[in-house]
């Protein structure tokens, strides 16, 4: 783009009008993940996964001289990258297919690329803006090329005119609503010594976890930081970081944040988690806001054994208690663990 002298030219997101089916956006920077980009996304988390803290475990387990990236990381980097397009996004409504194919370490490069998929327009409601569904494919790759993610998302984008009919109203059928047993199983690294994991973590390990058992973890989590790592992870939407434009006359927390959160309270509950292997589903069930103290119940669903320790299928339900009201549900989060 060039601009003439005395132009003035609008830097913002497309609004649901200029997306076409097979659009591409690959321009987002590539990110090396650092020391930094971990200690922040960990303090504002409040993380205790321990391959992702302790270097020298990491290397007893993993053989890599560096420490773990979180996998909550990995992902809020990926899906930042992934925001270029969706700048004026009004919520998010699912993310589908998200496996880790590889560990990602600090010192790796994370690149993405987004293909517009499906476009869905929705039914005009009086008094509010008119909006459109985009779904996306994210595919994230590191330094080497080699795949790291390759996921579905969808965001809700508004119409620049509301009163447009774009005729957008693609079936979203075909993305996928389960999890690819084959490729979850693919990312469990067969190399790691999870026995180690287990000698250096208090229970419950895999083997005491039980189908149908629920964690209360009783200290909440306030909220602080938000636009900060939206900033971190490379996250445009300017619902998080400009209050007069999300459509409730505050910053909006990044969905990301309040998943990280929840991990950060599935280590608490279940020390030997050695990493995030898969979101099975991920459902934003109301807004969180800066200062909301989030709480988390964390149920096992399911436990898959392996050679060492094994899989566990949770589930996270994390709520919000602010202004001395009820608690709110916001968040529904189901993932596979790997659990020494």
């Amino acid at each position: 783009m060039s601009a003439s002298a005395g132009t003035k030219i609008e830097v913002g997101g497309p609004w649901f009008e200029d997306f076409e089916p097979g659009q591409v956006f690959d321009d987002a920077p590539g990110l090396t993940l650092t020391d930094g980009h971990a200690a922040l996304h960990q303090a504002i988390a409040g993380d205790r996964l321990r391959l992702a803290l302790d270097a020298h475990l990491c290397r007893e387990i993993t053989g890599s001289d560096l420490p773990l990236a979180h996998p909550n990381l990995v992902c809020d980097v990926a899906i930042g990258q992934s925001t270029g397009p969706t700048q004026r996004v009004r919520g998010n409504l699912f993310y589908r297919g998200l496996v880790l194919a590889r560990p990602v370490f600090i010192g790796d490069t994370l690149r993405t690329r987004t293909e517009v998929v499906g476009l869905k327009q929705n039914r005009r409601r009086e008094g509010t803006p008119s909006t459109g569904l985009v779904a996306l494919r994210v595919r994230t790759v590191n330094q080497h090329d080699d795949e790291v993610l390759d996921f579905w998302r969808c965001p809700m984008i508004p119409l620049r005119n509301s009163d447009a009919d774009t005729g957008h109203s693609d079936s979203f059928e075909a993305l996928p609503e389960t999890l690819d047993p084959s490729a979850v199983e693919a990312a469990a690294p067969a190399a790691w010594r999870l026995d180690l994991l287990r000698d250096h973590t208090p229970e419950p390990h895999h083997a005491e976890l039980e189908a149908g058992s629920t964690f209360a973890i009783e200290g909440g989590e306030t909220v602080s930081a938000a636009p900060e790592l939206a900033r971190l992870t490379l996250n445009v939407a300017m619902a998080h970081t400009d209050a007069t434009s999300s459509g409730r006359g505050q910053r909006l927390v990044y969905g990301g944040h309040t998943i990280s959160v929840a991990a950060a309270h599935a280590t608490r509950a279940i020390p030997a988690i050695a990493t995030i292997l898969a979101w099975e589903g991920c459902d934003h069930l109301g807004p969180v806001f800066e200062g909301d103290v989030l709480r988390t119940e964390l149920q096992v669903v399911g436990t898959t054994a392996l050679e060492q320790g094994g899989r566990a299928q949770l589930r996270a339900l994390v709520c919000a208690v602010r202004d001395e009201s009820e608690p709110v549900a916001v968040l529904d989060w189901r993932f596979v663990a790997l659990v020494a």
